[in-house]
């Protein structure tokens, strides 16, 4: 356990914390092992304490100076460090699963082996980071900065990287699966020090478009490389979409299903009502974050779950982001024409809902369905 004097300091308050450091600069605040889970620790300077173990689980820590601290195997899980100087701090081993980490200054830091899966690292500073067997898996990594970067061995599953600067990054033995690359910057000057693994997946996201000295870098024989372009043309005109609706309308969800895969949509769909402790229900979550398109299924039995609100919300968030549509929404009946619900009442103003009330009908169904693969061709 730390110095509990400095403990008890710190739990009277930031502004009393701040003031003690300010009287005592050649003191280190030694902390490792506390307990400061869910603390509110905005704008606090902790820049060189001893954090190492601490337990800062949900802990508020927005703005605070924390360079050169030492939060060796901290326990960081949904803490909010956005626009946090972490500039030179030894996070190896630490826990920063599904943290805040916008704008986080996390330059020269040592990240090795630290879980950084789902963490938002949007316009975070990595550069020369190190992040050597990092889990970065399902990490938002929009417009940080990577440049010479340490990413050996770390693992980009499911990263969403669009404007991320990669240049003279270092990689070996780097996981780039699931993933697009299109819109990554810097990859024609990374420093490939051993093979990397790119999967088929994030050649199709990407629709081929990867520099190929990068792809020769990470080990892509040039006989594949020579057919990446004629591999992905026609793949990448929808890539993937989701299906969410309730499992009161699962037979209109199957034979939606079908017919898209007969038509080389690359689709998944899961039924709405699972509880949501359910891991289960957290996997579908996360498909509507990194499947392309969300085909939402609307109708009485849909309209009346708290999930579809979140949905359509997740679904504009992505659409602002990526500048391109995301959502489209289909209905059964009248129910989302009729309702007062403001997300509802977006979907009206902002786009074309498609008409599938007749769908039991063949002739009324393929007409809607027709309407529907267009409008998902033409929004790539």
């Amino acid at each position: 356990m730390g110095n509990t004097e400095h403990l008890e300091i710190l739990k009277k308050g930031v502004d009393d914390w701040n003031q003690w450091r300010t009287l005592n600069t050649t003191i280190r605040p030694d902390l490792h092992e506390a307990h400061l889970s869910s603390a509110n620790l905005s704008s606090a300077n902790l820049r060189g304490a001893d954090l190492s173990r601490a337990n800062l689980r949900g802990a508020i820590l927005r703005g605070a100076d924390l360079s050169r601290a030492n939060l060796v195997r901290a326990y960081l899980r949904r803490a909010d460090l956005s626009e946090a100087d972490l500039k030179v701090a030894d996070l190896k081993v630490a826990d920063l699963s599904r943290a805040n980490l916008i704008r986080a200054n996390l330059s020269k830091a040592d990240l090795s082996k630290a879980n950084l899966s789902k963490a938002n690292l949007i316009r975070a500073e990595l550069s020369e980071a190190n992040l050597r067997v990092a889990d970065l898996s399902r990490a938002e990594l929009s417009e940080a900065n990577l440049s010479k970067a340490n990413l050996i061995r770390a693992n980009l599953y499911g990263a969403i990287l669009s404007k991320t600067d990669f240049h003279s990054s270092s990689t070996g033995w780097t996981i780039f699966a699931n993933v697009d690359l299109s819109l990554a910057e810097g990859l024609e000057t990374v420093n490939h020090l051993g093979p990397s693994s790119i999967g088929i997946d994030t050649i199709y996201r990407s629709g081929g478009k990867i520099p190929e000295v990068f792809l020769r870098g990470v080990g892509v024989p040039d006989s594949l490389i020579t057919y990446i372009d004629s591999l992905t043309k026609e793949a990448i005109d929808y890539y993937s979409c989701f299906i969410s609706y309730s499992t009161l309308d699962q037979s209109f969800a199957e034979r939606l299903h079908t017919d898209l895969q007969n038509k080389g949509v690359r689709c998944w769909f899961a039924p709405e009502d699972i509880r949501i402790g359910d891991k289960f229900r957290q996997s579908i979550d996360e498909a509507i974050r990194y499947y392309d398109k969300l085909l939402l299924v609307l109708s009485k039995n849909s309209i009346q779950s708290n999930w579809v609100e979140k949905e359509v919300e997740t679904a504009f968030e992505k659409e602002q982001r990526r500048k391109k549509l995301v959502l489209f929404p289909v209905r059964l009946d009248d129910s989302v024409m009729e309702t007062d619900q403001a997300w509802a009442a977006d979907i009206r103003r902002t786009r074309h809902i498609g008409d599938f009330r007749g769908w039991k009908n063949h002739d009324a169904y393929q007409n809607a369905f027709d309407r529907l693969l267009r409008d998902l061709k033409e929004a790539v």
